[in-house]
């Protein structure tokens, strides 16, 4: 499960689902003028433990787990995030009906009608959590503020390009002092002998009387760079196949290795390398 793939809609999930848990320990009634009366909570009533607590945590752990694999398993062509927020909403109702009847009835019994216990602070705050987690669940896909990773992803390491320090050219060939292998060797000293295969009088005053020719600027090189995406993305074959080889994950960073047309060839952290081909959005480290 990668952590850095959940977003701050999961994080307020699982806040709402811990306040949840603290609240099921607490009483679940309330009687005017009760003093010394040890109150349950929702451990001890099925109904409320079954309809509001588990069916809460149950729902807060599939939207949570859905979120941080990197494929989400379905069951029943339905994915477990979806179970998992049908869950979180079905929580709040059951816990608004047990706030608006505590007493599940009893007081409509006889001659008690109308004097039962009200809802205690477990209940409320039980409702509260079941509203806030089932609201959070629903809204993550759909506002944007809710969809920012939760944990940031640290800063990547600057990749070294060749010829860095204490690194080769590859073949390795010594730098000289224009910047490219073996410059100082094709640079003759002011008034030395040509080299081979060089005419006799090409050396500095052959050139006299010539416009001097205008150096070709070098090839952009194309800088391997660390990036992170957005949202979800596929990366694909180098064959240039339909095949998807990998998903690029939200808040992990990718090594870029290559300019492949307007996509990059992208290295994923186990080694692994694939096109993306989508780079809209993408943060660079």
């Amino acid at each position: 499960m990668n952590i850095r793939s959940l977003t701050r809609g999961d994080g307020v999930v699982i806040g709402a689902a811990v306040l949840l848990f603290i609240a099921s320990f607490l009483d679940i009634y309330s009687v005017d003028g009760a003093t010394g009366v040890d109150m349950p909570s929702a451990w001890a009533s099925g109904p409320l433990l079954l309809g509001v607590v588990l069916a809460g945590l149950i729902g807060a752990a599939l939207v949570v787990v859905s979120h941080g694999l990197p494929q989400v398993p379905k069951v029943a062509g339905i994915e477990l995030g979806q179970f998992g927020v049908a869950f979180t909403v079905f929580a709040a109702w059951s816990a608004l009906g047990n706030v608006f009847d505590p007493a599940g009835g009893i007081d409509n019994v006889g001659n008690n009608a109308g004097s039962g216990p009200d809802a205690g602070t477990g209940l409320i705050l039980s409702l509260v959590a079941t509203v806030v987690m089932a609201a959070a669940a629903v809204a993550t896909p759909l506002v944007p503020a809710l969809k920012g990773a939760l944990v940031g992803a640290p800063k990547p390491p600057a990749p070294q390009p060749y010829g860095g320090a204490g690194q080769p050219f590859p073949g390795g060939q010594p730098q000289g002092s224009y910047g490219y292998p073996g410059a100082d060797a094709q640079q003759p000293p002011y008034g030395g002998q040509p080299q081979t295969g060089q005419a006799f009088g090409a050396g500095a005053g052959a050139g006299a009387g010539q416009p001097p020719q205008q150096a070709q600027p070098p090839a952009p090189e194309f800088s391997p760079f660390w990036f992170a995406v957005p949202v979800p993305r596929a990366l694909f074959a180098e064959d240039g196949s339909a095949t998807a080889i990998a998903e690029l994950a939200p808040g992990t960073w990718y090594l870029a290795v290559e300019q492949r047309g307007q996509g990059l060839i992208a290295q994923t952290q186990d080694g692994r390398r694939g096109v993306l081909q989508d780079t809209s959005g993408i943060q660079r480290g």
